[in-house]
C-alpha cells in the first residue's frame, strides 16, 4: 500500500472541496455536503500532519487529536469538534441512527473551505 504524502493528500482534500461546494447551495444535498465535507477536512488534516511531520494513526479520532495539534503548534484553525459534528452528520445522512446535528449548510461549506485554504498556505511555507 502506497503511503499518501502531503501534496497527493492536499490534491484529495481539493477534489472533496469540490463536492461540498457543489453541495451546500438549494437545494442542499446533505449526503455530499456531510460525507464528503467530512473526508474533506480529514484529507485536510492529514496533509498539515503530514507536512508537520506529525506521528498518528489512520483513525477518526486521531486525525480529530492531529487537528488540535496543529491549531495548537502551528496556528491552523481549530476543527477538532467540528470533526466530530460532521462525523455525526455523515452518519445520521448514511445511516439514520443518529439525529442530524443542527448544522447550517453554507457555513460547514464555508467553514471547510477556510480551513483548505489555511491548510494550503501552512503547505506553502
Amino acid at each position: 500500500m502506497t503511503v499518501v504524502d502531503a501534496a497527493k493528500s492536499l490534491s484529495f482534500t481539493k477534489q472533496h472541496l469540490n463536492r461540498v461546494l457543489a453541495a451546500w447551495d438549494d437545494p442542499v444535498d446533505w449526503a455530499d455536503l456531510t460525507i464528503y465535507g467530512f473526508y474533506c477536512l480529514e484529507a485536510a488534516v492529514v496533509a498539515s500532519a503530514l507536512h508537520a511531520g506529525l506521528d498518528f494513526r489512520r483513525s477518526h479520532s486521531q486525525k480529530a487529536e492531529a487537528a488540535k495539534e496543529l491549531y495548537l503548534s502551528h496556528d491552523l484553525p481549530d476543527v477538532s469538534g467540528f470533526l466530530w459534528q460532521l462525523n455525526a452528520a455523515r452518519k445520521a445522512v448514511a445511516y439514520g441512527d443518529v439525529d442530524l446535528p443542527d448544522l447550517d449548510a453554507e457555513d460547514v461549506a464555508r467553514r471547510i473551505e477556510d480551513y483548505v485554504d489555511s491548510v494550503s498556505a501552512f503547505l506553502e511555507e
